[in-house]
Protein backbone atom coordinates (compact mmCIF):
# COMPACT_ATOMS: atom_id res chain seq x y z
CA UNK A 1 0.00 0.00 0.00
CA UNK A 2 0.93 3.49 -0.87
CA UNK A 3 0.95 5.55 2.06
CA UNK A 4 -0.14 9.36 0.90
CA UNK A 5 -1.33 12.82 2.10
CA UNK A 6 -3.80 14.82 0.41
CA UNK A 7 -4.37 18.49 1.22
CA UNK A 8 -8.12 19.73 1.37
CA UNK A 9 -7.74 22.94 2.73
CA UNK A 10 -5.23 25.87 3.14
CA UNK A 11 -5.70 29.53 3.67
CA UNK A 12 -4.37 32.32 6.09
CA UNK A 13 -6.07 32.19 9.92
CA UNK A 14 -6.03 36.13 11.17
CA UNK A 15 -6.77 36.99 14.76
CA UNK A 16 -10.14 36.48 15.54
CA UNK A 17 -10.10 40.43 17.60
CA UNK A 18 -8.55 43.77 16.02
CA UNK A 19 -4.79 43.45 16.84
CA UNK A 20 -2.46 46.77 16.77
CA UNK A 21 -0.83 47.60 13.55
CA UNK A 22 1.97 48.93 14.31
CA UNK A 23 5.82 47.83 12.94
CA UNK A 24 8.13 46.27 15.28
CA UNK A 25 11.87 46.12 15.58
CA UNK A 26 13.81 43.25 16.54
CA UNK A 27 16.39 42.95 18.79
CA UNK A 28 20.29 42.39 17.66
CA UNK A 29 20.22 38.44 18.52
CA UNK A 30 16.52 38.29 15.99
CA UNK A 31 18.33 40.35 13.35
CA UNK A 32 21.62 38.11 12.97
CA UNK A 33 21.89 37.28 9.30
CA UNK A 34 22.18 33.12 10.10
CA UNK A 35 18.84 33.03 11.97
CA UNK A 36 16.58 34.28 8.44
CA UNK A 37 15.65 30.43 8.17
CA UNK A 38 12.64 28.32 8.34
CA UNK A 39 12.47 25.42 10.87
CA UNK A 40 10.87 22.43 10.11
CA UNK A 41 9.35 20.39 12.49
CA UNK A 42 6.62 17.33 13.05
CA UNK A 43 4.68 16.75 16.32
CA UNK A 44 2.96 13.05 16.48
CA UNK A 45 -0.11 12.90 18.41
CA UNK A 46 -2.20 9.87 19.02
CA UNK A 47 -5.31 10.99 19.50
CA UNK A 48 -7.51 13.44 19.02
CA UNK A 49 -10.59 15.07 17.67
CA UNK A 50 -11.34 17.24 14.86
CA UNK A 51 -7.88 18.39 15.41
CA UNK A 52 -7.72 20.87 12.45
CA UNK A 53 -10.79 22.66 13.68
CA UNK A 54 -10.31 22.65 16.63
CA UNK A 55 -6.55 23.86 16.63
CA UNK A 56 -7.68 26.70 13.70
CA UNK A 57 -10.03 28.08 16.15
CA UNK A 58 -7.30 28.40 18.46
CA UNK A 59 -4.84 29.94 16.69
CA UNK A 60 -6.97 32.49 15.83
CA UNK A 61 -7.73 33.24 19.20
CA UNK A 62 -3.80 33.13 20.26
CA UNK A 63 -2.81 35.97 17.75
CA UNK A 64 -4.96 38.40 18.93
CA UNK A 65 -2.00 38.60 22.15
CA UNK A 66 0.77 37.09 19.24
CA UNK A 67 -0.32 39.52 16.75
CA UNK A 68 2.74 39.39 15.50
CA UNK A 69 2.58 35.81 14.37
CA UNK A 70 -0.04 37.25 12.32
CA UNK A 71 2.35 39.98 10.35
CA UNK A 72 5.25 39.89 7.46
CA UNK A 73 8.62 40.73 7.77
CA UNK A 74 9.77 43.33 6.07
CA UNK A 75 13.08 45.20 5.65
CA UNK A 76 13.18 48.78 7.23
CA UNK A 77 13.83 50.97 3.85
CA UNK A 78 15.96 53.98 6.13
CA UNK A 79 18.60 51.23 8.23
CA UNK A 80 18.06 48.02 6.10
CA UNK A 81 17.01 45.99 9.41
CA UNK A 82 14.62 43.16 8.95
CA UNK A 83 11.26 44.44 11.15
CA UNK A 84 7.71 42.67 11.45
CA UNK A 85 5.01 44.82 10.10
CA UNK A 86 1.79 43.37 11.92
CA UNK A 87 -0.59 43.58 9.28
CA UNK A 88 -2.77 40.74 10.58
CA UNK A 89 -2.83 38.98 7.59
CA UNK A 90 -2.35 36.23 9.55
CA UNK A 91 -0.98 32.27 9.38
CA UNK A 92 -1.00 29.69 7.03
CA UNK A 93 -2.90 27.13 7.74
CA UNK A 94 -3.33 23.63 5.92
CA UNK A 95 -5.61 21.26 6.55
CA UNK A 96 -4.81 17.59 5.46
CA UNK A 97 -5.74 13.50 5.61
CA UNK A 98 -3.36 10.08 5.64
CA UNK A 99 -5.01 7.31 3.61
CA UNK A 100 -3.42 5.29 6.50
CA UNK A 101 -3.37 4.72 10.28
CA UNK A 102 -0.30 5.76 12.57
CA UNK A 103 0.09 2.47 13.49
CA UNK A 104 1.04 1.85 9.58
CA UNK A 105 3.62 4.09 9.47
CA UNK A 106 5.10 3.14 12.70
CA UNK A 107 4.28 6.51 14.43
CA UNK A 108 6.52 8.25 12.24
CA UNK A 109 9.46 6.77 13.85
CA UNK A 110 12.20 7.20 11.46
CA UNK A 111 12.77 6.35 8.65
CA UNK A 112 9.86 8.01 7.76
CA UNK A 113 7.59 6.16 5.52
CA UNK A 114 5.75 9.51 4.67
CA UNK A 115 7.68 11.96 3.03
CA UNK A 116 8.39 15.05 5.53
CA UNK A 117 7.33 17.42 2.42
CA UNK A 118 3.69 16.17 2.14
CA UNK A 119 3.23 16.66 6.78
CA UNK A 120 4.68 19.76 6.35
CA UNK A 121 2.93 22.96 5.20
CA UNK A 122 3.40 23.71 1.25
CA UNK A 123 2.97 27.31 0.82
CA UNK A 124 1.07 29.19 -1.91
CA UNK A 125 3.31 30.68 -4.79
CA UNK A 126 1.52 34.08 -4.34
CA UNK A 127 4.25 34.30 -1.46
CA UNK A 128 7.42 34.38 -0.41
CA UNK A 129 7.70 31.75 2.71
CA UNK A 130 10.63 33.60 4.22
CA UNK A 131 9.00 36.50 5.28
CA UNK A 132 5.73 34.61 6.93
CA UNK A 133 6.42 34.25 10.58
CA UNK A 134 4.72 30.86 10.93
CA UNK A 135 3.13 27.98 8.70
CA UNK A 136 0.86 25.11 9.98
CA UNK A 137 -0.46 21.51 8.48
CA UNK A 138 -2.68 19.26 10.86
CA UNK A 139 -2.67 15.98 9.13
CA UNK A 140 -5.32 13.77 10.43
CA UNK A 141 -5.10 9.98 10.05
CA UNK A 142 -7.44 7.19 10.08
CA UNK A 143 -6.70 6.03 13.73
CA UNK A 144 -7.94 9.58 14.90
CA UNK A 145 -4.37 10.29 15.48
CA UNK A 146 -3.17 13.85 14.51
CA UNK A 147 0.74 14.87 13.01
CA UNK A 148 1.19 18.94 13.25
CA UNK A 149 3.69 20.19 10.40
CA UNK A 150 5.20 23.29 11.84
CA UNK A 151 7.61 25.83 9.65
CA UNK A 152 8.51 28.72 11.75
CA UNK A 153 11.40 31.36 11.03
CA UNK A 154 13.47 31.80 13.48
CA UNK A 155 13.73 35.30 13.32
CA UNK A 156 10.82 35.95 15.65
CA UNK A 157 11.64 33.19 17.99
CA UNK A 158 14.00 31.04 19.83
CA UNK A 159 12.87 27.32 20.29
CA UNK A 160 11.94 28.48 23.91
CA UNK A 161 9.63 31.22 22.68
CA UNK A 162 8.10 28.54 19.61
CA UNK A 163 7.35 26.25 22.04
CA UNK A 164 5.77 28.60 24.32
CA UNK A 165 3.79 29.88 21.26
CA UNK A 166 2.44 26.69 20.45
CA UNK A 167 2.03 25.74 24.09
CA UNK A 168 -0.08 28.86 24.31
CA UNK A 169 -1.92 27.19 21.05
CA UNK A 170 -2.72 24.56 23.40
CA UNK A 171 -3.99 26.32 26.23
CA UNK A 172 -6.65 27.65 24.47
CA UNK A 173 -7.26 24.41 22.64
CA UNK A 174 -8.15 22.97 26.00
CA UNK A 175 -10.60 25.49 26.77
CA UNK A 176 -8.35 28.14 28.77
CA UNK A 177 -10.21 31.50 27.85
CA UNK A 178 -6.04 33.04 26.76
CA UNK A 179 -2.79 31.77 27.58
CA UNK A 180 -1.61 30.89 31.29
CA UNK A 181 1.43 33.45 30.58
CA UNK A 182 1.16 36.58 28.91
CA UNK A 183 3.40 37.09 25.88
CA UNK A 184 6.19 39.43 26.30
CA UNK A 185 7.51 41.06 22.84
CA UNK A 186 9.96 43.80 24.76
CA UNK A 187 12.87 43.11 22.12
CA UNK A 188 14.26 46.88 23.48
CA UNK A 189 15.10 45.00 26.45
CA UNK A 190 17.92 42.87 24.78
CA UNK A 191 21.43 44.23 24.94
CA UNK A 192 22.23 46.21 21.83
CA UNK A 193 26.24 46.30 21.85
CA UNK A 194 27.79 47.86 18.49
CA UNK A 195 28.60 45.93 15.61
CA UNK A 196 32.05 45.33 14.41
CA UNK A 197 32.57 46.47 11.31
CA UNK A 198 32.64 42.60 9.03
CA UNK A 199 35.56 41.02 7.92
CA UNK A 200 33.81 40.41 5.08
CA UNK A 201 31.02 38.96 3.80
CA UNK A 202 29.63 35.71 5.32
CA UNK A 203 30.64 32.36 3.68
CA UNK A 204 28.27 29.04 3.28
CA UNK A 205 29.62 26.76 2.17
CA UNK A 206 28.21 23.66 0.60
CA UNK A 207 28.95 20.02 2.19
CA UNK A 208 27.57 16.75 1.09
CA UNK A 209 26.55 16.21 4.87
CA UNK A 210 24.81 12.58 5.39
CA UNK A 211 21.91 11.94 7.66
CA UNK A 212 22.29 9.37 10.38
CA UNK A 213 20.00 8.68 13.30
CA UNK A 214 20.89 6.82 17.21
CA UNK A 215 19.31 6.29 20.25
CA UNK A 216 21.28 5.68 23.32
CA UNK A 217 19.88 4.36 25.99
CA UNK A 218 18.81 5.47 28.91
CA UNK A 219 21.41 3.26 31.63
CA UNK A 220 24.31 4.27 29.16
CA UNK A 221 23.81 7.87 29.86
CA UNK A 222 23.04 7.46 33.47
CA UNK A 223 26.52 5.29 33.91
CA UNK A 224 28.38 7.87 32.61
CA UNK A 225 26.52 10.47 34.89
CA UNK A 226 27.34 8.62 37.56
CA UNK A 227 30.89 8.38 36.55
CA UNK A 228 31.47 12.04 36.04
CA UNK A 229 30.04 12.35 39.79
CA UNK A 230 32.40 9.92 40.95
CA UNK A 231 35.33 11.20 39.37
CA UNK A 232 34.63 15.06 40.04
CA UNK A 233 31.83 15.24 42.78
CA UNK A 234 29.88 17.49 40.06
CA UNK A 235 26.88 16.84 38.04
CA UNK A 236 26.81 17.17 34.77
CA UNK A 237 23.60 16.62 32.60
CA UNK A 238 22.26 14.08 29.36
CA UNK A 239 23.11 17.19 27.11
CA UNK A 240 26.87 17.30 28.16
CA UNK A 241 26.98 13.27 27.79
CA UNK A 242 24.86 13.04 24.53
CA UNK A 243 26.85 16.06 22.68
CA UNK A 244 30.31 14.63 24.30
CA UNK A 245 29.67 11.33 22.60
CA UNK A 246 28.74 13.03 19.28
CA UNK A 247 31.66 15.26 19.53
CA UNK A 248 34.35 12.59 20.03
CA UNK A 249 32.99 10.11 17.68
CA UNK A 250 32.52 12.92 14.92
CA UNK A 251 36.19 14.01 15.63
CA UNK A 252 37.90 10.69 15.33
CA UNK A 253 35.69 9.61 11.83
CA UNK A 254 36.98 12.85 10.18
CA UNK A 255 40.72 11.95 11.41
CA UNK A 256 42.19 15.10 11.11
CA UNK A 257 45.55 16.22 11.80
CA UNK A 258 46.13 15.80 16.05
CA UNK A 259 47.40 19.21 16.11
CA UNK A 260 44.30 20.99 14.05
CA UNK A 261 41.73 22.65 16.37
CA UNK A 262 37.95 20.79 16.15
CA UNK A 263 34.91 23.27 17.73
CA UNK A 264 31.50 22.86 19.00
CA UNK A 265 28.47 24.95 19.43
CA UNK A 266 25.97 25.24 21.48
CA UNK A 267 23.08 28.09 22.17
CA UNK A 268 22.53 28.20 25.66
CA UNK A 269 19.35 29.67 26.94
CA UNK A 270 20.73 33.77 28.50
CA UNK A 271 16.94 34.47 29.39
CA UNK A 272 18.47 33.81 33.43
CA UNK A 273 21.21 36.26 32.96
CA UNK A 274 18.57 39.05 31.80
CA UNK A 275 16.97 39.42 35.46
CA UNK A 276 15.32 42.77 35.96
CA UNK A 277 15.17 43.33 31.99
CA UNK A 278 12.65 40.70 31.73
CA UNK A 279 9.73 39.70 33.53
CA UNK A 280 10.53 37.19 36.39
CA UNK A 281 6.76 35.39 35.59
CA UNK A 282 8.36 34.99 32.07
CA UNK A 283 6.36 35.00 28.56
CA UNK A 284 9.35 36.49 26.51
CA UNK A 285 9.20 34.62 23.37
CA UNK A 286 12.19 36.49 21.28
CA UNK A 287 15.39 35.06 20.47
CA UNK A 288 17.47 34.91 24.07
CA UNK A 289 20.67 32.63 23.25
CA UNK A 290 24.67 32.98 23.80
CA UNK A 291 26.82 30.99 20.95
CA UNK A 292 29.22 28.44 23.43
CA UNK A 293 31.94 27.81 21.21
CA UNK A 294 33.88 24.90 22.55
CA UNK A 295 37.74 24.44 20.89
CA UNK A 296 40.02 22.35 21.25
CA UNK A 297 43.06 19.81 19.84
CA UNK A 298 41.62 17.45 17.47
CA UNK A 299 43.87 14.90 19.19
CA UNK A 300 42.77 15.42 22.78
CA UNK A 301 39.30 15.38 21.69
CA UNK A 302 40.10 12.03 19.68
CA UNK A 303 42.51 10.69 22.23
CA UNK A 304 40.47 11.55 25.71
CA UNK A 305 38.06 9.22 28.29
CA UNK A 306 34.82 10.58 27.41
CA UNK A 307 34.38 12.07 31.13
CA UNK A 308 36.96 14.87 29.62
CA UNK A 309 35.60 15.48 27.19
CA UNK A 310 32.29 15.82 28.78
CA UNK A 311 34.60 18.04 31.43
CA UNK A 312 36.16 20.29 28.15
CA UNK A 313 31.79 21.34 27.21
CA UNK A 314 31.15 21.97 31.06
CA UNK A 315 34.18 24.22 31.61
CA UNK A 316 32.69 26.42 28.00
CA UNK A 317 29.35 26.19 29.96
CA UNK A 318 30.80 27.65 33.24
CA UNK A 319 31.83 31.01 31.22
CA UNK A 320 28.30 31.59 29.95
CA UNK A 321 27.96 34.45 32.15
CA UNK A 322 30.92 36.17 31.68
CA UNK A 323 30.87 35.94 28.07
CA UNK A 324 27.61 37.53 28.07
CA UNK A 325 28.04 39.91 30.45
CA UNK A 326 31.33 41.15 27.78
CA UNK A 327 29.19 40.91 24.92
CA UNK A 328 26.48 42.84 26.49
CA UNK A 329 29.16 45.46 27.61
CA UNK A 330 30.76 45.14 23.99
CA UNK A 331 34.06 44.02 25.37
CA UNK A 332 34.56 41.69 22.36
CA UNK A 333 37.35 41.37 19.70
CA UNK A 334 35.14 39.37 17.87
CA UNK A 335 31.49 39.10 17.30
CA UNK A 336 30.03 35.95 18.87
CA UNK A 337 27.07 35.61 16.87
CA UNK A 338 28.66 35.92 13.54
CA UNK A 339 29.57 32.01 13.08
CA UNK A 340 32.03 30.02 10.76
CA UNK A 341 30.90 27.29 9.02
CA UNK A 342 34.09 24.86 8.12
CA UNK A 343 34.04 21.21 8.63
CA UNK A 344 36.02 21.71 11.64
CA UNK A 345 32.82 22.78 12.93
CA UNK A 346 30.04 21.44 14.78
CA UNK A 347 26.96 22.80 16.02
CA UNK A 348 24.62 21.28 18.36
CA UNK A 349 21.00 21.98 19.09
CA UNK A 350 18.78 20.26 22.16
CA UNK A 351 15.12 20.13 21.56
CA UNK A 352 14.14 17.63 24.80
CA UNK A 353 13.81 21.24 26.89
CA UNK A 354 12.30 23.64 24.66
CA UNK A 355 8.78 22.48 25.55
CA UNK A 356 7.24 20.99 22.18
CA UNK A 357 7.08 17.74 24.34
CA UNK A 358 4.27 19.44 26.64
CA UNK A 359 1.59 20.88 23.73
CA UNK A 360 -1.56 19.41 24.72
CA UNK A 361 -4.23 20.49 22.15
CA UNK A 362 -7.08 18.69 24.64
CA UNK A 363 -5.94 14.64 23.60
CA UNK A 364 -2.47 14.62 25.52
CA UNK A 365 1.20 15.29 24.83
CA UNK A 366 2.70 14.10 21.53
CA UNK A 367 4.16 11.08 21.45
CA UNK A 368 7.07 11.78 19.27
CA UNK A 369 8.83 15.59 18.03
CA UNK A 370 11.02 15.50 14.84
CA UNK A 371 13.19 18.34 14.30
CA UNK A 372 14.46 18.73 10.70
CA UNK A 373 16.85 21.74 11.09
CA UNK A 374 19.28 20.81 8.63
CA UNK A 375 21.45 23.05 5.84
CA UNK A 376 24.07 21.83 3.28
CA UNK A 377 26.84 24.43 4.61
CA UNK A 378 26.68 23.37 8.45
CA UNK A 379 27.11 19.85 10.61
CA UNK A 380 24.53 20.03 12.67
CA UNK A 381 23.75 17.34 15.46
CA UNK A 382 20.00 17.81 17.43
CA UNK A 383 19.75 15.66 20.81
CA UNK A 384 16.05 14.61 20.97
CA UNK A 385 14.33 11.84 22.41
CA UNK A 386 12.80 8.30 20.68
CA UNK A 387 9.14 8.32 20.32
CA UNK A 388 7.27 6.84 23.35
CA UNK A 389 7.13 5.05 25.32
CA UNK A 390 10.61 4.40 24.58
CA UNK A 391 13.45 5.78 26.41
CA UNK A 392 17.17 7.31 26.02
CA UNK A 393 18.03 10.02 24.09
CA UNK A 394 18.36 10.01 20.45
CA UNK A 395 20.78 12.01 18.51
CA UNK A 396 20.02 13.15 14.80
CA UNK A 397 23.16 14.32 12.84
CA UNK A 398 23.92 15.45 9.29
CA UNK A 399 27.43 16.16 10.25
CA UNK A 400 29.69 13.94 7.90
CA UNK A 401 30.17 13.63 4.49
CA UNK A 402 29.77 9.87 3.07
CA UNK A 403 33.20 9.19 3.28
CA UNK A 404 33.34 9.44 7.37
CA UNK A 405 29.96 8.26 7.62
CA UNK A 406 31.32 4.42 8.15
CA UNK A 407 33.40 5.52 11.00
CA UNK A 408 31.37 8.10 12.66
CA UNK A 409 28.50 5.18 13.28
CA UNK A 410 30.86 2.35 14.59
CA UNK A 411 32.16 5.27 16.78
CA UNK A 412 28.48 6.63 17.64
CA UNK A 413 27.58 2.60 18.26
CA UNK A 414 30.86 1.75 20.67
CA UNK A 415 30.24 1.18 24.43
CA UNK A 416 29.25 4.75 26.02
CA UNK A 417 32.32 4.10 28.03
CA UNK A 418 34.51 6.74 30.38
Amino acid sequence: MAFSVTRSSSSFVAPCEPTPRDTLALSIIDRVAGLRHMVRSLHVFKHGRDPAKVIKEALSKVLVQYYPFAGRFVVDPDHGDVRVACTAEGAWFVEATANCSLDDVRYLDLPLMISKDELLPEPSPEFDPINLPLMMQVTEFSCGGFVVGLISVHTIADGLGAAQFMNAIGEVARGLPKPAVDPVWSREVIPNPPKLPPAGPPEFPTFKLQYNTIDVPEAAIKKVKAQYFEHTGQRCSTFDVAIAKLWQARTRAIGLDPAADVHLCFFANARHLMQGALPAEGGFYGNCFYPVAVTARSGVVAASGLLDVVRIIRDAKAGLPGEFAKWAAADFKQDPYELTFTYDSLFVSDWTRLGFLEVDYGWGKPIHVIPFAYFDFMAVGIIGAPPAPQTGTRIMTQCVEKEHMDDFVSEMKSSTAA
